[in-house]
């Protein structure tokens, strides 16, 4: 499906952003992965997708930061000379009830989840527009679409991601470029293991295919936006939640 293909992914070293990396460089393409702090997990990940045969690179660094954003994109083409797909994942959650929440959470969530988002998409945009093509797909969440009380500031990045989506999606469609969000609902992850029975009892009441989704319903998700097989499709965001959000 992706054979020849060039993809960036950021927050690549775990959960649903491993699970992307790897479902990309099993169907042949070469795959750069961001990551902020775990070495030990970034060279397994580079291990294990170049035993599928293709090549792949890791690039640490906080995509909040531009300076450092850019340098992943200007990384990634200088080793791979093209880059194809953009997969924006990387984000952070600092959950609170509103009237307790500091502000310094607040703006870290923001940073990373939506600022690190333009981040990457401003610094790799000129490229894919020379090119004529390309695909870039941000994880959102249901949360940025329903709210969720507690997470005031994740839900905001996540919101925020969707309006990103659509405007860059009439932006640069003409251009061949076609940019779209996938809206995960509980999948089983790094971020979702601390969560109490009790409040993961409650989520399964809401769900109608009564079971958790994994990181591979995410990722395989991803794999078609980032195939030919979705060329014509943009500006959309699409859920990935058992049936939770409809």
């Amino acid at each position: 499906m992706l054979k020849g293909k060039n993809a960036v992914v950021t927050g690549a070293s775990r959960g649903i952003g491993r699970a992307i990396a790897i479902a990309f460089a099993k169907n042949g393409a070469n795959v750069v992965i961001n990551y902020r702090s775990n070495d030990e997990l970034a060279e397994s990940l580079v291990q294990e997708i170049e035993s599928y045969g293709v090549k792949a690179i890791k690039v640490k660094g906080d995509i909040s930061n531009y300076n450092e954003a850019e340098n992943l994109i200007n990384t990634a083409i200088s080793e791979f000379k093209s880059i194809d797909i953009l997969v924006n994942n990387a984000g952070i959650t600092k959950d609170g009830l509103f009237m307790r929440m500091k502000e310094e959470d607040f703006d870290s969530v923001i940073n990373t989840n939506l600022k690190g988002t333009f981040n990457t998409s401003k610094a790799i945009i000129s490229h894919m527009l020379k090119a004529r093509c390309g695909r870039i797909i941000n994880i959102s969440s249901v949360v940025g679409v329903i709210g969720n009380s507690g997470q005031a500031n994740y839900a905001a990045s996540k919101a925020a991601v969707i309006g990103l989506t659509k405007s860059l999606a009439k932006e640069v469609g003409s251009r061949g470029i076609t940019v779209n969000a996938i809206a995960p609902g509980f999948i089983e992850s790094d971020m979702t293991e601390s969560l109490s029975d009790k409040v993961k009892e409650a989520m399964m009441n809401n769900i109608p295919l009564k079971s958790f989704g994994k990181c591979e319903d995410v990722s395989n998700l991803a794999l078609f936006l980032a195939s030919n097989m979705a060329s014509y499709i943009t500006g959309q965001v699409v859920h990935v939640d058992g049936g939770m959000v409809m």
